[in-house]
């Protein structure tokens, strides 16, 4: 605890959170962006050490090399990455993006930097071997990491917790790709998801920060080095809205081929550290000829900019690379989705200008023009973040004469995407491990509070033939109970509240001919003790109870208590008001010094 107490000393003597969160914001910005400097030679150290070349020399010095160094190469690497992964690694798999996005909204910006530099390691021997993966994730992951873990030590409080944790994204993604703007808008639309000023100026800092060390170690050029695209004729707008509409199809198919895979792999009963290694072989066969799918796939997508490929090419390298990446993932390799999904769109974008300009000649734009705005479109519609993408996009290409055709396109794709149910490829990931993050916090806690938490375990039960004499007399000595009724073994049969008597109340002929079940309201489904407040507030809405007897197990219907909708308001308020202290109070501490 020794850094919290310099860290509160700190605060008393500039008696200025914001400042000092400037000068942590740059620190974070640093830090990060020599762990990007790192990630990065690191991969190409390995690649040298395995294919005798530098990244962007990869596809070239493949296509040289015997086929058995092709398939030997992925499937050793896919070996020591399971290895790495069953021994060294919690859970056995490699932690990304998702993994940020859930520390943001449910752990108030706290990480483990040891996760952090797990993943990264088995990213760098992953994508140093050639799996077809982004590096871009998991540098996210590293960055957020870090900053999560110097929120751990100094004790900071949810508010500035979740700014640092912003901080360290920015300065990660303006590192990986020399794209400062890009990194805080990616930082504030897919992470912070606000974009208040009290998080704006840390994360502008962080990100200018690791910006400059980077380009310090690393040049001032973009990604891709090309001449300037324009649009032709007024006429190509509409080609570009289609290609939107494609480039959303895509995205689907990329992201869906990956969950698939995933399954497949999962399903097949072999040992978790044998699956890299499987992946790899795979991907080798398919490197033997076709070589642009491993890696990052900076080249492939470079060459498609620059119109090298021929458009059957540019066909086959959009299954091909999806497959790649399906299988590289799916095998529990490291890696994220940005770069395959720039190089995915990119040959979609590039296929498309081709097919356009050979019907409409005289009409169309060079095709590397509508290669700039597939790759945006189908990176934004994969990771839900049009904003950023467009501005990575143009600091990648440093092409700002498509710009109307790029926004037009790249916000098709993600409309497309998000109207089917699809926020990005991260939640996608969120959802399949039980965490829908989409209703923000206020939803998690309504998932995260349970039924137990607000269970009435005073309650009163009658047997279910008990007459209706009996019960009118328990309701004029208790109005406003709700009665549950059980069958002679004690299992529940209903509930009776005094709504339910309404229509035989003054109907003293019907006392000896109907009971407590004949009145009873059967619940089906009963909630349990575990379930959720969530699933509880959905069975009042849709069966119209306000009050709901609670049972052991669905196979066990024995009564642990009664459930009203007044308490689980009251409970999910309480909760909301807490939650909402807490932030307050973390701005207030930010303010008061």
């Amino acid at each position: 605890m020794a850094l919290a107490d310099q860290f509160a000393r700190a605060r008393r003597v500039m008696r200025n959170d914001q400042a000092l969160m400037a000068v942590i914001a740059a620190l974070v910005g640093v830090l990060v962006a020599y762990a990007a400097i790192g990630f990065r030679m690191s991969i190409s150290g390995i690649q040298w050490a395995t294919y005798g070349v530098f990244a962007d020399q990869l596809v070239g010095r493949v296509a040289e090399l015997p086929i058995w160094q092709v398939l030997l190469v992925p499937t050793i690497g896919g070996l020591a990455v399971g290895l790495f992964l069953q021994f060294v690694v919690p859970g056995g798999r490699v932690l990304g993006v998702s993994h940020v996005i859930e520390a943001m909204a449910l752990r108030n910006g706290r990480m483990r930097l040891r996760d952090g530099i797990c993943a990264a390691l088995a990213s760098i021997v992953s994508l140093g071997v050639g799996a077809s993966a982004g590096r871009e994730g998991p540098m996210v992951h590293l960055g957020a990491s870090i900053s999560g873990g110097i929120t751990r030590r100094l004790g900071l409080s949810p508010h500035l917790g979740r700014t640092l944790l912003g901080c360290g994204v920015a300065a990660s993604v303006a590192a990986s790709f020399n794209a400062p703007i890009a990194g805080v808008f990616f930082a504030l639309e897919v992470i912070i998801g606000h974009y208040a000023l009290s998080a704006f100026a840390p994360v502008v800092i962080a990100s200018v920060a690791g910006t400059v060390i980077c380009r310090a170690y690393l040049g001032e050029q973009p990604a891709f080095l090309l001449s300037e695209f324009g649009v032709n004729s007024m006429w190509e707008y509409p080609a570009f809205m289609v290609l939107g509409a494609v480039c959303a199809a895509v995205a689907i198919i990329f992201m869906w081929s990956i969950f698939y895979a995933e399954r497949v792999v999962d399903s097949l009963g072999v040992p978790d550290w044998i699956k890299p290694a499987a992946g790899g072989l795979a991907v080798g066969a398919i490197a033997v000829e076709f070589p642009y799918v491993l890696g990052v796939g900076y080249e492939a997508t470079d060459a498609a900019l620059k119109e090298l490929l021929p458009l059957w090419l540019l066909l086959l390298l959009i299954p091909l690379k999806t497959g790649a990446t399906a299988i590289s993932i799916g095998c529990r390799f490291g890696g994220g989705v940005f770069s395959p999904s720039l190089c995915i769109g990119a040959m979609v974008g590039g296929a498309f200008g081709l097919i356009a300009a050979s019907a409409f000649p005289h009409l169309a734009a060079s095709h590397g023009a509508y290669a700039i705005v597939g790759m945006s479109a189908v990176a934004a519609a994969t990771l839900g973040a049009p904003i950023s993408t467009i501005l990575i996009v143009f600091e990648l290409t440093g092409d700002y004469q498509i710009t109307v055709a790029v926004m037009l396109a790249t916000s098709i794709a993600t409309i497309i995407v998000q109207q089917l149910g699809v926020r990005s490829f991260f939640h996608w990931q969120l959802d399949n491990r039980g965490l829908n993050l989409q209703g923000g916090r206020a939803r998690h806690l309504l998932q995260t509070l349970t039924v137990s938490d607000v269970l009435t375990r005073k309650f009163e039960k009658i047997p279910e033939r008990t007459s209706i004499a009996e019960i009118k007399a328990l309701f004029t000595r208790l109005p406003d109970e709700t009665f549950v009724v059980v069958d002679g073994n004690d299992k529940l049969v209903g509930t009776i509240s005094l709504a339910d008597l309404k229509h035989i109340v003054f109907d003293d002929g019907l006392d000896a001919l109907i009971n407590a079940r004949d009145v009873a309201h059967s619940q089906a489904p009963a909630p349990g003790g575990e379930d959720t407040l969530e699933e509880v507030l959905a069975i009042m809405d849709v069966s119209g109870e306000e009050h709901l007897a609670v049972i052991a197990a669905v196979d066990d219907r024995s009564v642990l208590g009664v459930v009203h909708h007044s308490d689980v308001l009251r409970a999910y308020n309480r909760a909301l008001l807490e939650a909402q202290a807490e932030e307050h109070d973390g701005e207030s501490d930010s303010r008061k010094y």
